[in-house]
């Protein structure tokens, strides 16, 4: 389905699914696409269907509507066009599928045969080993190759410096470091445009010496705004010369000698610019009186180092703003999922409370026990389903005391009997034997067991004579215990077994939260060890709960986890 994400505004984050014929834009909430900018319009654009294309319709609107950075009144919307209201910039994605050539059928993985004779590596690189191609002087090298190879071993650099972090306050200083190994700046600093107020924000900063308070980096408001206006980089190599500064003199007051300024040019605009200069306090002699050192190299190559920071900070605020999407999808997704169990634990409340009414009004022993029989089993459910959210959202490290398997694996089965006789499943107990006291964390692997168990029982309900087992181990050699739960339920698809640990993913229906197996596997890794299932359709399956585990006394000799 065709979409438009906004990706810089106050509505970061947001998709909007263009899923009718005519979508109204702008703040009132009367609009499909809501945003909450001041400088939209209450009813500023429309995105209208047409046939199997979108159009954008500004709809008079006192700022404007623009397709690309061009005013529009009315532009057929291409996939990837950047659509900017107010000070809102979205990015429109069509909802076009093309036919896809299977490639799986076409190239293969192939495993390794001992009889073939397979290709041999000879040699391998790195990144940092491959860069050093683009180190030295080579002999008879002409300048211009050189000058060449130099600029592009910094483009090299700068490439790897922004493809390594998401940290922007990182990269901007990765940058200025690598902009002063190459360039004899005095100062220098990158300043990005902030979205509200679309000033420019000082973000990163680098001198060759300290400075005093009174050697402050002050920039030329002429030259800032020249550069933002015009969208191209300027030099200057004499600042008393230079006509296009002099009307503030500011660059000489300063004491700026020598200046190069760039645009941060990125696919939606400028984010911001790079300056460096060569500094000489007022009152003093320069040290390199009557030389440069900046040239027209320096300043196309300024220029695409800014372009090339432009795209990872666009990259790092996209990738900023997907993440927000998703978190609020998962929040979105929590909610309905909590709501709706909650709601069916709340129903079954109220159905208890009702027979518990009815029961006090005809002083019926029977229906009063029967009412609260219902209530204390909805109570049990809200409790474990808050107990489950804690233990899931909680970070949090194992309670290791000494504590013995088999008593904790035995109140889980003794506890689950009532729900056993319920579903007409036998439950039965195999305790390991002679099984010594483990260190481990007793109240969250009875949780953990607990889940599964509950699952497995519920998996037999259809069965016709159900049967849940649950055996303890121990393997001295290995270290490592373990808890097999088996049932003779309806077992689980190959293909859904990979989603048993999703979270939400329920194959109860209604009935379930989806957050039970998550829970139980998360309390086995946190004690370093996981969950494996093994099942069959029809024939029921098996979850061992293991983890490396040790007698308390030798919790010291814990050996590498082998799997059981």
């Amino acid at each position: 389905m065709a979409s438009l994400f906004v990706i810089q505004g106050r509505d970061q984050g947001r998709r909007f699914e263009l899923n009718k014929p005519v979508l109204g834009v702008g703040r009132d909430t009367g609009n499909a696409i809501q945003l909450h900018d001041t400088e939209v319009s209450r009813r500023h654009a429309e995105v209208r269907q047409s046939g199997d294309e979108w159009v954008l319709v500004d709809l008079n609107s006192s700022n404007g509507a623009f397709v690309n950075s061009d005013r529009i009144s009315e532009r057929v919307l291409q996939s990837g066009d950047r659509v900017q209201v107010g000070r809102t910039l979205l990015i429109f994605t069509g909802g076009e599928e093309e036919d896809v050539e299977d490639l799986s059928q076409i190239i293969n993985i192939v495993g390794q045969s001992p009889t073939e004779t397979e290709s041999r590596i000879v040699r391998s690189i790195g990144q940092e080993e491959g860069s050093r191609i683009l180190e030295g002087e080579l002999a008879g090298e002409n300048p211009w190759l050189a000058r060449a190879r130099s600029n592009l071993q910094v483009m090299y650099r700068t490439a790897l410096a922004v493809s390594h972090t998401l940290d922007i306050d990182q990269l901007l200083r990765r940058i200025m470091d690598l902009i002063f190994e190459w360039v004899e700046a005095d100062r220098g600093c990158v300043m990005l445009v902030d979205q509200e107020t679309e000033e420019l924000i000082p973000k990163a900063r680098r001198t060759r010496r300290s400075m005093g308070p009174e050697e402050r980096i002050r920039i030329s408001r002429t030259i800032l705004d020249y550069v933002l206006e015009k969208k191209e980089g300027v030099l200057t190599t004499d600042a008393q010369e230079d006509q296009r500064w002099n009307p503030a003199q500011s660059i000489l007051k300063m004491g700026v000698r020598e200046a190069i300024c760039v645009p941060m040019q990125g696919r939606y605009g400028i984010v911001g610019v790079i300056y460096i200069d060569t500094f000489t306090p007022p009152g003093r002699n320069p040290q390199t009186p009557g030389g440069t050192r900046f040239t027209e190299e320096h300043l196309k190559l300024m220029v695409a180092i800014g372009h090339q920071a432009a795209l990872a900070v666009e990259d790092t605020s996209y990738y900023s703003a997907m993440v927000q999407a998703e978190r609020l999808a998962a929040i979105g997704q929590t909610i309905a999922t909590l709501s709706h169990h909650i709601k069916n634990i709340l129903q079954g409340i109220r159905g208890g409370s009702y027979l518990i009414e009815e029961g006090l009004k005809g002083n019926e022993a029977d229906v009063i026990r029967k009412g609260w029989g219902i209530v204390e089993k909805n109570q049990e459910r809200i409790s474990n389903l808050v107990l489950d959210m804690l233990t899931f959202s909680k970070e949090r490290k194992p309670d290791l005391i000494a504590a013995d398997l088999n008593e904790t694996a035995a109140d889980v089965v003794e506890l689950m009997q009532v729900r056993a006789r319920d579903h007409n499943v036998e439950l039965t107990f195999r305790p390991g034997a002679n099984l010594p006291p483990l260190t481990f964390d007793p109240e969250a692997l009875h949780r953990a067991i607990l889940n599964v168990v509950t699952n497995a029982i519920d998996a037999c309900e259809h069965a016709e004579l159900g049967r849940v087992a649950v055996t303890t181990r121990y393997s001295i050699d290995k270290q490592i215990a373990w808890v097999d739960v088996e049932d003779n339920g309806e077992g689980i698809p190959a293909e859904e077994i990979k989603r048993l640990f999703t979270v939400f993913e329920s194959r109860k229906g209604a009935r379930g939260t989806g957050l039970g197996l998550p829970v139980s596997q998360k309390i086995l890794r946190e004690h370093n060890g996981d969950i494996r299932v093994v099942s069959e359709p029809g024939k029921g399956s098996r979850f061992r709960l293991y983890f490396p585990a040790s007698p308390p006394s030798d919790s010291s000799k814990t050996l590498p986890l082998e799997l059981p």
